[in-house]
């Protein structure tokens, strides 16, 4: 297959049509994104700067995204090549692209979570970090609590 067609895209939206391609390519190709809305697709790209797009012709085949305060943090979410395009250094450059803008290029440090891909980010330049790293599960918030907050607010 011929990959000097493929076109990489910055953009700050997707249409229906164009989220249901990223949908179906989270379902075929990224096991961990699998059945996502389209609403929460929508606001997570809403909220994410810059979002990566791949395309050859009018196909949905590549998608990355990040967040970033510009200078000290950011973090690298959903990389995704479709399967028939694995293998021809077309992920390498989704997150090139990601990481050359100018939301990203000096920041200090840049994270990504990644279950299977170890190798692959560690070939683009990331390292293990042996740093202990947080996370927090959202739960739901106890009324109480709540109430607590509105009270301080008012």
């Amino acid at each position: 297959m011929d990959f000097r067609s493929i076109q990489f895209r910055y953009t700050e939206t997707l249409a229906p049509k164009d989220l249901e391609q990223l949908r179906s390519l989270f379902d075929q190709s990224a096991f961990w994104a699998a059945e996502r809305r389209f609403e929460d697709l929508a606001k997570a790209i809403a909220y994410s700067c810059p979002v990566v797009t791949a395309w050859h012709g009018d196909s949905l085949i590549g998608f990355a995204r990040a967040t970033s305060d510009g200078v000290y943090r950011a973090t690298i979410w959903d990389v995704v090549i479709h399967d028939d395009y694995q293998g021809a250094g077309l992920g390498r450059k989704l997150v090139e692209t990601v990481l050359s803008h100018p939301h990203m290029s000096h920041v200090e440090r840049t994270y990504l979570m990644t279950t299977n891909q170890k190798q692959f980010y560690e070939r683009v330049g990331f390292s293990e970090n042996e740093t202990n790293t947080m996370v927090l599960v959202n739960q739901p918030i106890d009324s109480r609590l709540m109430r607590h907050v509105e009270e301080v607010i008012q």
